[in-house]
C-alpha cells in the first residue's frame, strides 16, 4: 500500500488540505474550509469524481478539521485505510532556526510562536492547525515545513539590511523571504527538465502574494521578500517595496498608529490600492471597461506591477551574471497570458523572443513559452507546495 501525507495549510480564516501520494506525485483528495468564524462558512470536499459542498457555521478551526475527518469517512477515502504516516504542516515563517523540515514537538511549536512576531498572520493559525491535527490524529508524526527554510543560507549581502548591526540582531531583522517551499520545487523541476545542475533561474512566483528569486544552480542567492512578506513585488493587497519613510509621514501628518499603517499596507494596498479589486482578473476586466476612469486606474496598476517585475529581473540578471531561465508560477503567473506577453516583451533589449502560439495557454505541465533563438529560455511551471511539503515530510518519517 503507498504511504501518503496529509498536507495541511492554516490560514487565519482558511484551512487549505491534500491527501498526497508523494511518491508517484498524486492528490488522492484535496479540499477547502473558508470562512472559519464567520456567519456562514463553506467546506469544499473532492474525492475521485466525487466533489461535496458544505455551507454551515464553522465556529473554528478545531471544528474546520473535525468537518473535514468526517467527509474523509463520509465521502473518502478512508483514512484509516491511506496509510498516512505523517502530517505536514506549512509553516510561513521559521525564522533563523529551521533550514529544513521539523518533526513538531514543544520545542518546535515553542519556536513557531516565537517567529509569531514576524508572521503575526500566519504562523498563529498554523499553530492552530498543529494543535488540533494533533488532538484529532495524535497517533500520525506531525512535520513543520517552512516556507523561509529554502532561503536560510541566502548570501549576507542578500540577507543583511544596511542597519545598526545590533539591533538586528538583537530582533532578529534581516531577510528571510518567503515562498520558499514553491520556489524550491519550481526551480528543481526546471533543472530536471532541462538536465542542467547549473542554471541561473529566476523564479516568479506570482500569486494574490507575488515574490521573486534568484537562484544559482541549487542555491538561493537572493529573493523579494525580507523579514515579512511585505517587501519586494507588487502584490494583490501589499505595497510591495516602498520607502519606508512613508511610515513616519502618515504617524506625523495623517496621524495613524502603527497597527493602521499595517493594515493600511498589507491589507489595503497593492492591485487593491492602485485599481480597487485584489484579484488580477477582475483587474483585466476594469481595463477592458468602458469607463475611462476605471480604465486608466486599471492600465495604472498593470503598468506599476509589471515594471516592477522587470526591475527585478535585470537586477537578478546583473546580480548573477547572467540567466538562463526565467519561470512564471502561481496562480497569476500560470494562468496571466497577458501579464507573460507584456513581461517578455518589455526583456526584448536582452534578447528574449516569446512564442505567441505557446503563450496562449494555460498549462498543466511545464512548457517553454519563449520562441527558438530567444537568449533566455521562459518557461511556465505550475508550482505544486502541497507535493513539495509532502516529500519534505516524508522524509523525516
Amino acid at each position: 500500500m503507498p504511504k501518503t501525507v496529509l498536507v495541511i495549510n492554516s490560514g487565519s480564516s482558511s484551512i487549505k488540505y491534500q491527501l498526497v501520494d508523494p511518491d508517484i506525485g498524486h492528490a488522492m483528495a484535496s479540499g477547502l474550509v473558508e470562512r472559519i468564524g464567520e456567519d456562514v462558512g463553506h467546506l469544499h470536499h473532492r474525492y475521485s469524481l466525487r466533489e461535496v459542498d458544505l455551507n454551515q457555521p464553522i465556529a473554528d478551526h478545531a471544528q474546520a478539521l473535525r468537518l473535514v475527518l468526517d467527509l474523509f469517512d463520509e465521502v473518502g477515502p478512508h483514512l484509516d485505510e491511506a496509510n498516512i504516516v505523517a502530517v505536514g504542516h506549512r509553516i510561513v515563517q521559521g525564522g533563523r532556526y529551521f533550514s529544513g523540515p521539523a518533526l513538531i514537538d514543544d520545542r518546535v511549536r515553542g519556536l513557531i510562536k516565537e517567529l509569531s512576531t514576524l508572521a503575526p498572520l500566519h504562523n498563529p493559525p498554523a499553530l492552530k492547525g498543529i494543535e488540533v491535527a494533533q488532538d484529532l490524529l495524535p497517533d500520525i508524526p506531525q512535520v513543520a515545513v517552512f516556507d523561509t527554510a529554502f532561503f536560510q543560507d541566502l548570501p549576507a549581502q542578500a540577507a543583511l539590511y544596511a542597519l545598526d548591526r545590533e539591533i538586528a540582531e538583537k530582533y532578529s531583522i534581516r531577510r528571510y523571504g518567503a515562498h520558499g517551499t514553491s520556489h524550491q520545487y519550481v526551480s528543481k523541476r526546471v533543472a530536471e527538465i532541462l538536465g542542467g545542475k547549473d542554471l541561473k533561474q529566476i523564479v516568479l512566483h506570482l500569486g494574490n502574494g507575488a515574490s521573486a528569486s534568484a537562484i544559482d544552480g541549487p542555491h538561493a542567492m537572493d529573493t523579494s521578500m525580507g523579514l515579512t512578506p511585505l517587501e519586494g513585488l507588487v502584490m494583490g493587497t501589499r505595497t510591495g517595496d516602498i520607502d519606508p519613510a512613508v511610515v513616519f509621514h502618515l504617524q506625523r501628518v495623517a496621524g495613524m498608529s502603527v497597527d493602521e499603517v499595517d493594515v493600511l499596507m498589507n491589507r489595503r494596498s497593492g492591485l487593491r490600492g492602485l485599481a480597487g479589486d485584489n484579484d488580477m482578473r477582475a483587474v483585466r476586466e476594469m481595463f477592458r471597461s468602458g469607463d475611462h476612469n476605471v480604465r486608466q486606474r486599471a492600465r495604472e496598476a498593470l503598468d506599476v506591477y509589471i515594471n516592477r517585475l522587470v526591475k527585478y529581473i535585470g537586477a537578478y540578471t546583473a546580480e548573477m551574471g547572467g540567466v538562463d531561465v526565467i519561470t512564471f508560477t502561481a496562480g497569476i503567473g500560470e494562468n496571466d497570458i497577458d501579464l507573460r506577453r507584456e513581461v517578455c516583451q518589455r526583456l526584448q533589449f536582452f534578447g528574449v523572443v516569446l512564442d505567441e502560439d505557446a503563450n496562449n495557454q494555460r498549462p498543466r505541465d511545464p512548457i517553454t513559452i519563449s520562441a527558438r533563438g530567444s537568449s533566455v529560455r521562459v518557461m511556465v511551471v505550475p508550482t505544486n507546495e502541497e507535493l513539495a511539503i509532502a516529500k519534505q515530510a516524508l522524509t523525516l518519517v
